[in-house]
């Protein structure tokens, strides 16, 4: 190794490190920002769910029977509830995004009150929703 090489080496080990998370405050747009991405990958999860609804209804009335007890069960209905409160999280962070991306709401204040107001509406929809389903079917 030359001297310039250790040098640099040196230079680079003397740098701070990116604070750990443990370090940060939380923060109403980190939590969001965390969120977001999980409900992303929920999402995903809970498309898995509705393709093995469609293939068991494509294979026949024994195969969706089998779908049909599993999704009417406890667990299908957690699962269910979870996805669709999953998919509303998303899209009005979605949304957020977009106005953000419009030059609204970037002050600290303003998407803190956004982040509220998600989460307030997040849980509203998804228990009005279900609350219709419920009711009406």
């Amino acid at each position: 190794m030359t001297q310039n090489q250790t040098q640099t080496l040196s230079k680079a080990a003397m740098r701070p490190l990116s604070p750990h998370i443990q370090i940060w405050k939380w923060s109403m747009n980190m939590a969001l920002s965390i969120l977001h991405r999980a409900s992303g990958i929920a999402n995903s999860i809970g498309l898995c769910v509705l393709v093995w609804m469609l293939a068991a209804a494509a294979m026949g009335p024994e195969s969706y029977d089998v779908f049909h007890g599993f999704i009417t069960s406890i667990v299908g209905q957690v699962l269910l509830f979870g996805w669709t409160g999953s998919l509303i999280f998303h899209m009005l962070t979605g949304i957020r995004h977009l106005i953000m991306d419009s030059g609204k709401m970037i002050t600290i204040a303003g998407a803190e009150r956004a982040g509220m107001v998600i989460f307030i509406l997040a849980i509203t929809l998804t228990l009005a929703l279900w609350g219709c389903v419920k009711f009406f079917y």
